[in-house]
Order: C-alpha cells, then sequence, then structure tokens
C-alpha cells in the first residue's frame, strides 16, 4: 500500500492502493483496510477518490460525505 500524503494535516487515512476497479482505504484507527468498489460505490466514486488519493488532499472528507458505508 501506498502511504497517502495528508497534505492538509489532518486526516484519518493513512494508506491506500488501486486496482482497476477498486480503491483500498486504510483508515489510521482501522486494522484493516476497506475496499470500495465500481459494484458497491461506483465507478465515479471510485474514480474520484483515486483522484484524490493520488493528490494527497481531501479523501477523507470526500468519503464521509459520499460513500462512507458503500465499502464492500
Amino acid at each position: 500500500m501506498e502511504r497517502y500524503k495528508n497534505t492538509g494535516g489532518n486526516s484519518g487515512i493513512s494508506f491506500f492502493e488501486t486496482g482497476t476497479d477498486y480503491i483500498l482505504v486504510k483508515f489510521s484507527d482501522t486494522a484493516r483496510p476497506y475496499k470500495y468498489s465500481y459494484q458497491k460505490a461506483g465507478c465515479c466514486h471510485v474514480e474520484k477518490m483515486k483522484a484524490l488519493a493520488r493528490k494527497g488532499s481531501g479523501l477523507n472528507t470526500y468519503i464521509n460525505q459520499y460513500v462512507k458505508d458503500l465499502y464492500d
């Protein structure tokens, strides 16, 4: 997994990993990563999350606002 840059300094996300149709997100306070896939969260949300993860900013907020419970 790749370390989340956390450019804002206050994110609850520590690591992420992307695949063709999913993103794995490791939150700082959880033992296991959460998988958000096209099937459950939808392709638009997953692609937006991938972009935010690469940017290192905004991913935690996006998850909380749009896909919080849509993990596999």
